[in-house]
């Protein structure tokens, strides 16, 4: 069952996880998996759930079910980090030396899917932020080591030019599991 937005949600910073939940109204909440470190200042204090942030996961949860064999509660808990990546985290600046350049000029969107190739690892992201030349992803594989000591796990987000960016082919109907 996909949930729908209502007057009653909010943002909150979780003080006993250190990190950004949304409550859903009586006794409901959801936690991200974002610690006050990315968060912008706004994001530490309660804050309504807007017509905006609605708008945008609905457009998720209509989408996402089209693109990737999700369960619902895998696509309520992408669309609500995704919602959370592109109005509450701090901007990021790129750091696409760590992923292959790609041989394919792509066209980057909010909600379009892509690959990332990092040290000959192909792993799936989700554009939630899209800028004249770069893209803030939230990775939805289950994680890509960057380095060795750096490593993004699934909802993690990272800002890369879209000369990084890997079209998918036709073939995907990857099965995403979220945690």
């Amino acid at each position: 069952m996909l949930i729908m937005p209502n007057t009653d949600w909010q943002w909150e910073f979780n003080e006993e996880h250190k990190q950004l939940s949304i409550s859903l109204g009586s006794d409901m909440a959801f936690l991200t998996p974002y610690k006050s470190k990315l968060l912008i200042p706004d994001a530490l204090a309660s804050s309504e759930f807007t017509v905006e942030h609605a708008k945008y996961y609905i457009s998720l949860l209509e989408w996402l079910p089209n693109a990737l064999r999700m369960s619902d509660a895998a696509i309520v808990q992408t669309a609500l980090n995704a919602t959370a990546a592109n109005f509450l985290l701090k901007p990021q600046m790129p750091k696409s030396w760590f992923f292959e350049t790609s041989s394919e000029c792509v066209y980057s969107e909010v909600g379009k899917l892509f690959n990332l190739i990092c040290n000959g690892q192909r792993v799936l992201v989700l554009v939630v932020e899209n800028s004249l030349q770069a893209s803030t992803v939230l990775l939805l594989s289950q994680s890509c080591q960057l380095n060795g000591t750096k490593q993004l796990v699934q909802f993690d987000t990272i800002k890369v030019m879209h000369d990084r960016l890997q079209p998918l082919k036709r073939q995907l109907s990857k099965q995403v599991v979220a945690a």
